[in-house]
């Protein structure tokens, strides 16, 4: 259960298919993008009003001054004041009812009129001109024109003004905001990428420390950063969450360790009694029962030690006798005692080559019992072990004739308690302890061991061991 919790903990940092930086890049490109467009488009429409507006303010005050000057003298009078006066760059003509000019503040002015605005007298109409041909051409100007009554006549004053200037600098500020804005989405897309990323390593760092965790190393825990940040409340509480792990872990070897321990007296005292009961003899249903109730005191026994070994496995309590041990010697001496127990319809063959290794004899003698007891009850008629040394590591390989272990199963197997035949008897399946016992006694000699499928096609074990 704990191994479980501490695999899923690695996921809680997994990222997504782009990630949080990328994410995050994205998302801040894509934002200042639409506030660029968005702003530069409110600036450029802010500025054409302002300077629209301006010039209309400009022109409408010169065109109503001569349009007074038309009403309150007469048009000879107001026509000498445009061309003696300084018009700087206003243009003014004064049009009769037909449409011909009367009077301009330039002799260029006088063939034709600018516009072909003609309001009524008392009000007054505006537009913005293209290439006006009369005063330049491929220039933009911008014209008003003011109805006006002098006498029994009407007249029409235009006032224009070249605006290409300000045509210019509308189309420059918009060339720079186009020209700009990729340089600015660029500078936003390298901070936000660094300033994620420089944030994110540390983020990193708690998961990479998280994944090495292991039920075998649950007292580390991952650096605590001084940021006073939320990286430091999750690493804080990565840290909280290890210590309540490896409390319940604490506390579950414990009591199994003090339940197999206090198993072991009574189931003593009930092993003694079967034996003297049985030696005294007794009625025929006694007779019967006695031999089933010694071997379901055995398989007890039997299951006590195999908790009693797990435990110490996982406690640092656990310790190996390392000494030079003759390997195959000791894989002699289990095929030997296979033998004796095995049916007459199962054949054992080994075939061993001289290994020495650096082990406790003891517990490479109970790795390959468990190994070749399992080979034993899966067996139809054969069983092969093979022993040699390559690469400078001792390999041993338990095949067997039964069916192969499936893929999928191929590490369950070694779990606590795990029997993939559930509805085989307890007495023939095993406890499921045999092989999870020879995983942590293999690991801790620094080997391996795996479950597979021979050239052959028989089901087969494989222990690597590293040899002197």
């Amino acid at each position: 259960m704990l191994g479980s919790m501490l695999l899923r903990v690695p996921s809680l940092f997994r990222r997504r298919a782009w990630g949080i930086r990328t994410s995050s890049t994205a998302v801040a490109v894509i934002v200042v993008a639409g506030a660029l467009a968005a702003g530069g488009l409110l600036l450029l429409l802010l500025l054409q009003n302002a300077l629209t507006t301006a010039t209309d303010s400009v022109l409408r005050t010169k065109a109503h001054d001569v349009a007074a000057l038309v009403a309150g003298q007469d048009v000879n009078e107001a026509g000498q004041a445009i061309s003696t006066g300084a018009a700087g760059t206003i243009a003014v003509q004064i049009l009769d009812s037909g449409g011909h000019v009367v009077h301009a503040s330039e002799p260029a002015l006088a063939s034709r009129p600018l516009s072909l605005l003609r309001p009524a007298p008392g009000t007054t109409a505006a537009q913005q001109l293209a290439n006006a041909g009369a005063l330049g051409a491929g220039e933009d100007y911008y014209v008003v024109a003011v109805g006006v009554s002098s006498g029994s006549q009407q007249y029409v004053v235009l006032a224009a003004q070249n605006v290409q200037v300000k045509s210019d600098t509308l189309r420059t500020v918009a060339l720079f905001l186009l020209l700009a804005a990729p340089f600015l989405l660029l500078i936003v897309g390298v901070s936000v990428w660094y300033f994620v990323g420089r944030s994110l390593r540390q983020v990193e760092l708690i998961r990479a420390q998280v994944e090495q965790v292991s039920p075998g190393s649950l007292g580390s825990r991952v650096g605590v950063p001084p940021t006073r940040d939320e990286l430091q409340a999750l690493a804080v509480t990565m840290n909280a969450m290890l210590e309540r792990i490896e409390a319940a872990d604490v506390r579950q070897r414990q009591f199994l360790s003090h339940a197999s321990h206090e198993l072991r007296s009574p189931l003593t005292s009930l092993r003694t009694g079967l034996e003297v009961a049985s030696s005294e003899g007794g009625s025929g249903q006694w007779k019967q029962l006695a031999p089933l109730l010694a071997g379901e005191a055995r398989r007890m026994g039997d299951l006590i030690e195999d908790l009693l070994t797990l435990s110490k496995s996982d406690d640092a309590a656990f310790r190996l006798e390392r000494t030079d041990v003759d390997f195959d010697d000791v894989v002699a001496r289990e095929t030997a005692r296979a033998r004796a127990t095995a049916p007459p319809s199962l054949r054992i063959r080994a075939d061993l080559t001289p290994v020495r290794v650096q082990g406790d004899a003891r517990r490479l003698a109970q790795v390959v019992r468990n190994v070749l007891d399992n080979a034993q009850r899966h067996a139809a008629t054969l069983v092969v072990l093979t022993l040699n040394s390559e690469d400078g590591r001792a390999r041993l390989t338990i095949d067997n004739d039964g069916p192969p272990v499936p893929d999928a199963d191929r590490e369950r197997i070694f779990g606590r308690f795990v029997r993939l035949d559930d509805s085989r008897s307890r007495d023939t399946g095993g406890s499921g302890l045999g092989l999870s016992i020879a995983r942590s006694l293999t690991e801790a000699h620094g080997g391996t061991i795996n479950a597979g499928t021979g050239p052959d096609g028989l089901c087969r074990f494989t222990i690597d061991l590293p040899q002197n």
